[in-house]
């Protein structure tokens, strides 16, 4: 397995979790990254997108503010804080490497094994 997310979980509303993808990609410390969402009968959007050096991060309009990316290229994890969450985050959560300059997500290539986070009203 080259990408695997965890620490998904269920949270109520307002609360926070921490999400890490451990990478065993060599390319890892070269590779721009993305944190992804798929909620039920819904299209995979992105998240949030890092830059390979840590410099540079994008998020989507709907979780600016509330969610944070990270990345620790000496230990080949990505991160993603998120706080103050809404039930509307409730998704299956992906880390995948791409382009930083795009959040479609058929840019990015290889996908780890999402994780569920679930956000109780």
């Amino acid at each position: 397995v080259q990408l695997q997310a965890s620490g998904g979980g269920l949270v109520q509303a307002g609360g926070s979790l921490r999400l890490s993808c451990a990478a065993s990609l060599r390319t890892f410390s070269r590779s721009a990254m993305g944190w992804f969402r798929q909620a039920p009968g819904k299209e995979r959007e992105s998240v949030a997108r890092i830059d390979w050096s840590g410099t540079y991060t994008s998020y989507a309009g709907s979780v600016k503010g509330r969610f944070t990316i990270s990345r620790d290229n000496a230990e080949n994890t990505l991160y993603l804080q998120m706080n103050n969450l809404k039930p509307e985050d409730t998704a299956v959560y992906y880390c995948a490497a791409g382009p930083y300059k795009y959040s479609d997500p058929r840019r990015y290539d290889p996908w780890g094994r999402g994780t569920q986070v679930t956000v109780s009203s």
